[in-house]
C-alpha cells in the first residue's frame, strides 16, 4: 500500500469530529447511531508527576540493544590471549625448548598455569559443592598428563578445552540475544495524546490504561489497545507470527510489539507494561532462562554419571593395560557438557520460537509436559468460534398490501450475497409500490432492522447494525424507539413502525415458547412461519465456506414486521474460527486425539464439530463437568491439554496436563492456563505443539548421541587406538555439535 500523505499538523491533533454511517469502513463495532456525530474522545487521566508513587503497571525492561560485532569482538580478549598464550608454549616445548630440563620445561609449567586457571577456579568450586564436573575431569586429565612427561599433549588438550568453552559461551549467547532482542525492541518513549489534541512525548513507563496515543507511519506500538482513529496496515509478526500485514482500522486491537506501516493510528492502551501480550512474552522467556525443566535436571544427572564412568573406565583400563596415555585418553574423550549446556538452551530456543509463533509459554516445565500431548480438548465459544453472533442470512418470509410504501427494489442485487467485497449504498425508494401484492427485498429488510438497532447495546442488535454497516447500507432515521419486555424493539422508520424480535402473533403460529425480547431469540427452524412463502431473495454474508455453521436448527432467528406484518427473518450465529478447521486437522495430522467440550445444546456442539472436524463433541456441559471429563482423560493415561476462554474454563485449564488460553479471553483464564495464544490464532497451537516436540527430539538426540560417543571413544583409548590429543578433539567437536543442534531452534533476528 501507499504511503499515507499525512502532515505533521495532522499528527499533532484531533481530526475533527465527523458524522458516521453505516456504510464507513472505519466505523467500529459499537459506532453511534447513523446520523449522529462522533463523540469526543474522552482524555485520560492526567499523568502522574515525577513525585507519584509507583506505577501501577510494571514498565517491560529494557536494555540496549545489541548490534551485531563480528565473532572476535563478542569473545572475552583474556579468553583469546589465554589461547594464544597456551599454543604458543605448546609449539616452544615441540621445538625442544626444555629448559631447565626435559621434565620440568618451565615453558610449559608457565603455560598449563595461564591456561588451566579458570579450570582450577571452576574445579575447586565444583569440588566445594562436592560435585563431580566436566571441569573436573578436564583438570585431572590434563594433570596426568603433565606427570608423566606428555607435556605437549597437556598443552594442546588444555588449548582444546579452552576453544570449547568459547565455543559453548559464543553459542549460549544466541539463546541470551534472543531474550535481548526482545526486550529491546520496543520504544522507550511515547507519544501521548493530551487535552486539546496536543502530543506529549513521555517514558513508556508513564503510560496508563485509557491513555491515548500516537503512532506514525514506521512507529512501533508500546502498548496493547484499541484503535480509535486512523487505518493501516500493521506488521504483527513479531507477536502473531503473521507473516503478512494487517489491516486494522477503528474498533480494531492491536498489540504491542507491532509496526504501523502506513497510516497514522491513535490507539487507546488496554493493558501497558508487563501486562502486555509482549511484556507477557518477554517475562515467560526471562523465567524460562531462571526456572528449570525437569529434563535439564535429567541432563546434569546424565553428565555426572559420564564423568563417574569415564573415571571408572580410566581405572579399569590403567589397572589391565598399565598404559598411562590410553587411561588418560578414556578421560579426555568422555564429555557431557552437549547435553548439560544445550538442554537448556534448547528449552530456551523452543519458548523463543513459540513467541514468534504468537504464543507464550510460562515455563520450561510446560513446554516439555506439551510435548508429550496426545488428547487436545477445545471449549467452543471464543475457542473454536469468535464467540461473537453475525448474521448468517437475511430471508424475506411476506409480503406487503398496496397501501405500504416499503421500497421493495433499491437493493434487491444479487451482489449482496458477496457483501464482504462489495460496497451499495442505496437510497430509500420514495414512490410507493405499483404492485397490489409486494415482496420486500432482503436488503430493505436489513436496511428497516438495522435502523431500529442503531442505538442497541444487545449482542444480537450490534451484530445486525454491523452487518448492514460491512454491507455498505445507507439506513433511514429511527424514532420513536420502544422496547417492549419479551417482544422486542420498535422504532418508526420512514412512516412504518418496524419491530424487530419475537413475531406479534408468536404464540398462535406455533413457535418456540422459549423466544425472549429484542434478540434474545431462542433457535428455530424455517418452518415455524410456515404460512408465508420463503422467497430466494436472501442475503448470506458468512457461507459455509468461510466459517459460518449453516445450519438453521442451531441458528438464532429474528422476526422483521413492518405495521405488524412480518416481512422476513433475520438468522445469526456464532462464527467458527477461519483457523479452527486447520489448526483441528493438523493436530489429528501428528495423532492427537481432538475433543470438544460445551455448555451449549448438543445439537449446537455437533453442528459445530462437524465443521472443524472433531468427531467426539460434547454440548450440555456445565464447568464441573468438563472438569469430570479432563480428570477421566488423565485417569485413562492420556496427556491432556485443555484450550479455552472463559472464566467457566478456569478449573479445567488448571487440571489439565497442560492448560492453553486465548488471548482474546478472560483474566482468569489467561492467569489460570501454562500458555497463551496471543492472537487467539489455532493455527498457533499446531505450531507450538510442534515446536515442543521439536524441542524434545533435539534434547533425546543430544542424550543418545553423546551416549554413543563416550562410549565407542572410551572403548578406543582404552585399546589405545586413540591417543590424548585425539581424545580431546572428540571430545570438542562432538560436544560443539550437540549444542548447535540445540540452537537450531533459535529464531534469525530480525
Amino acid at each position: 500500500m501507499g504511503q499515507n500523505p499525512t502532515s505533521q499538523k495532522d499528527t499533532d491533533s484531533i481530526p475533527p469530529s465527523q458524522r458516521l454511517t453505516a456504510g464507513d469502513p472505519a466505523d467500529g463495532p459499537h459506532s453511534p447511531a447513523p446520523g449522529t456525530p462522533t463523540p469526543s474522545l474522552v482524555m485520560p487521566e492526567p499523568l502522574p508527576s515525577q513525585s507519584d508513587g509507583p506505577s501501577s503497571h510494571a514498565p517491560i525492561p529494557l536494555t540496549p540493544s545489541l548490534s551485531a560485532p563480528g565473532i572476535l569482538r563478542r569473545i572475552d580478549r583474556a579468553d583469546l590471549i589465554r589461547i594464544a598464550v597456551v599454543v604458543a608454549c605448546a609449539i616452544i616445548v615441540l621445538f625442544q625448548v626444555e629448559w631447565p630440563s626435559p621434565r620440568l620445561p618451565v615453558v610449559a609449567l608457565i603455560g598449563l598455569v595461564v591456561g588451566l586457571w579458570p579450570i582450577m577456579v571452576e574445579a575447586w568450586h565444583d569440588l566445594r559443592q562436592r560435585r563431580m564436573s566436566m571441569e573436573l575431569s578436564m583438570l585431572i586429565a590434563i594433570v596426568a598428563a603433565a606427570a608423566i612427561g606428555e607435556w605437549v599433549t597437556a598443552l594442546v588438550v588444555c588449548a582444546f578445552v579452552l576453544a570449547a568453552e568459547i565455543l559453548e559461551d559464543l553459542t549460549m549467547d544466541r539463546g541470551h540475544d534472543a531474550l535481548t532482542d526482545l526486550m529491546s525492541f520496543l520504544p522507550t518513549d511515547v507519544r501521548l495524546l493530551g487535552e486539546g489534541g496536543q502530543t506529549t512525548t513521555v517514558p513508556l513507563d508513564q503510560v496508563r490504561v485509557g491513555h491515548v496515543i500516537v503512532v506514525p507511519p514506521g512507529g512501533k506500538l508500546s502498548v496493547d489497545g484499541e484503535v480509535v482513529i486512523g487505518e493501516s496496515s500493521v506488521d504483527q509478526s513479531r507477536i502473531t507470527g503473521e507473516s503478512l500485514p494487517v489491516e486494522v482500522g477503528v474498533g480494531h486491537a492491536v498489540f504491542a510489539g507491532s509496526v504501523n506501516q502506513t497510516g497514522l493510528l491513535h490507539v487507546r492502551a488496554t493493558r501497558v507494561g508487563a501486562e502486555s501480550s509482549y511484556g507477557q512474552i518477554v517475562e515467560s522467556v526471562k523465567q524460562a532462562q531462571s526456572s528449570r525443566a525437569p529434563v535439564q535436571g535429567l541432563a546434569d544427572r546424565l553428565a555426572a554419571y559420564l564423568v563417574y564412568v569415564a573415571l571408572a573406565a580410566a581405572i579399569v583400563t590403567l589397572i589391565v593395560t598399565h598404559d598411562w596415555r590410553s587411561t588418560i585418553s578414556v578421560v579426555l574423550v568422555a564429555g557431557a557438557c552437549g547435553v548439560a549446556a544445550g538442554t537448556p538452551l534448547a528449552v530456551l530456543a523452543a519458548i523463543v520460537r513459540s513467541a514468534r509463533h504468537g504464543a507464550f509459554v510460562k515455563g520450561g516445565v510446560h513446554l516439555e509436559q506439551l510435548s508429550s500431548v496426545d488428547t487436545v480438548v477445545f471449549d467452543k465459544t471464543g475457542t473454536l468460534t469468535i464467540g461473537q453472533p453475525r448474521v448468517v442470512k437475511v430471508r424475506p418470509v411476506g409480503t406487503l398490501p398496496k397501501s405500504s410504501s416499503l421500497s421493495t427494489s433499491s437493493l434487491a442485487q444479487p451482489a449482496l450475497a458477496t457483501a464482504d467485497t462489495t460496497t451499495t449504498h442505496a437510497t430509500p425508494n420514495t414512490t410507493p409500490s405499483a404492485p397490489s401484492i409486494t415482496t420486500p427485498s432482503a436488503a430493505d429488510i436489513l436496511r428497516y432492522a438495522a435502523a431500529v438497532e442503531a442505538g442497541s447495546e444487545h449482542p444480537l442488535g450490534v451484530a445486525i447494525f454491523d452487518h448492514a454497516r460491512r454491507l455498505g447500507l445507507t439506513l433511514p432515521v429511527a424514532e420513536d424507539f420502544a422496547y417492549t419486555p419479551g417482544l422486542g424493539v420498535a422504532a418508526v422508520v420512514e412512516g412504518h413502525r418496524v419491530s424487530v424480535g419475537k413475531a406479534p402473533d408468536h404464540g398462535r403460529r406455533g413457535g418456540d415458547p422459549t423466544m425472549t425480547g429484542q434478540g434474545g431469540i431462542g433457535p428455530t427452524t424455517p418452518g415455524q412461519v410456515d404460512d408465508e412463502p420463503a422467497s430466494s431473495d436472501q442475503v448470506d454474508d458468512h457461507p459455509s465456506s468461510s466459517g459460518q455453521v449453516d445450519d438453521d436448527s442451531v441458528t438464532t432467528q429474528v422476526h422483521v414486521t413492518v405495521d405488524g406484518q412480518v416481512v422476513g427473518i433475520i438468522a445469526l450465529a456464532d462464527t467458527v474460527r477461519d483457523s479452527a478447521a486447520q489448526a483441528v486437522a493438523d493436530l489429528q495430522a501428528m495423532t492427537i486425539r481432538t475433543i470438544m467440550l460445551t455448555g451449549d445444546r448438543a445439537d449446537v456442539a455437533r453442528a459445530v464439530g462437524k465443521q472443524v472436524g472433531i468427531t467426539d463433541a460434547r454440548g450440555g456441559l456445565l464447568p464441573d463437568e468438563k472438569l469430570t471429563v479432563i480428570d477421566a482423560e488423565r485417569a485413562d493415561g492420556h496427556r491432556v491439554a485443555m484450550v479455552g476462554d472463559g472464566v467457566n474454563d478456569a478449573p479445567a485449564l488448571a487440571h489439565a496436563t497442560v492448560g492453553i488460553a486465548m488471548g482474546s479471553g478472560t483474566e482468569i483464564a489467561r492467569h489460570s492456563a501454562d500458555i497463551v495464544l496471543i492472537s487467539s490464532d489455532l493455527d498457533d497451537l499446531a505450531a507450538v505443539i510442534d515446536t515442543a516436540r521439536r524441542a524434545r527430539a533435539i534434547v533425546w538426540f543430544n542424550f543418545v548421541g553423546t551416549l554413543i560417543v563416550d562410549a565407542i571413544g572410551m572403548g578406543l583409548a582404552a585399546f589405545s587406538l586413540i591417543g590424548p590429543t585425539t581424545a580431546a578433539a572428540i571430545h570438542v567437536v562432538s560436544e560443539t555439535a550437540f549444542i548447535l543442534n540445540s540452537a537450531r531452534l533459535l529464531p534469525h533476528r530480525r
